[in-house]
């Protein structure tokens, strides 16, 4: 089951990863564009920040499952924390855009604030999870970057979630406020879940922290 668990995490996040190339190739007005007035449409600063967004969030969705491979940190340290530095420059970049985006959300107070306070936790994670490797704290930076590619993976289940609620109710706009909190809080909440319940591995993470400083010197 839980071999299952991650094939599909792995194939999920390798579509949606790849899934922004389509926005390059086709009609502007696809998918989430859509919804989008003609005037937001054409703002150069928001064209700019959607698009670092859903690419550089592709990217992080790509490469970021990888990093939860016990034998990719055993044998291929160097490997791990070069992925590591891509997958967390990537998110800086694309929760920046992100958070500006979200201000201009469809769907009022309520998609702003559910894509903004998304951003906002995706951005801590990932920028805790980082200082805590380099500090060599890896229980800690494991559970945050386990927080951090849970708020990525919401670009999965929003994928998911908005045509069932869509179809459900019958029109988009109220399908579109709902998704953007339902698309990450229930992976928060299972996030903490595998947190919580994760048993230390003392053995593993002393290999780890040794790779990582012998990298760091």
């Amino acid at each position: 089951m839980l071999k299952a668990s991650k094939i599909t995490v792995a194939i999920l996040s390798s579509l949606i990863g790849l899934y922004p190339i389509i926005y390059f190739l086709i009609d502007r007005k696809f998918g989430l564009l859509s919804s989008k007035s003609t005037e937001l449409l054409s703002d150069v600063l928001w064209n700019i920040m959607f698009y670092g967004h859903i690419t550089l969030g592709g990217i992080a969705l790509l490469i970021g499952w990888l990093q939860f491979s016990r034998r990719l940190r055993k044998r291929r340290m160097k490997t791990h924390k070069l992925i590591g530095k891509i997958y967390t420059v990537s998110v800086i970049i694309s929760g920046i855009c992100g958070l500006y985006i979200a201000i201009k959300a469809t769907g009022g107070i309520a998609s702003i604030s559910g894509f903004f306070t998304l951003g906002t936790i995706w951005l801590y994670t990932t920028i805790i999870g980082y200082k805590t490797a380099i500090k060599g704290n890896i229980e800690l930076h494991e559970k945050m970057m386990i927080y951090s590619y849970a708020a990525c993976f919401a670009a999965v289940t929003l994928r998911i979630w908005l045509p069932i609620l869509t179809s459900i109710l019958g029109e988009f706009m109220s399908a579109y406020r709902i998704v953007a909190w339902l698309c990450w809080v229930p992976n928060i909440v299972v996030a903490y879940f595998i947190v919580s319940t994760k048993k230390p591995r003392n053995k593993e993470l002393t290999i780890i922290h040794n790779s990582i400083k012998e990298t760091n010197s």
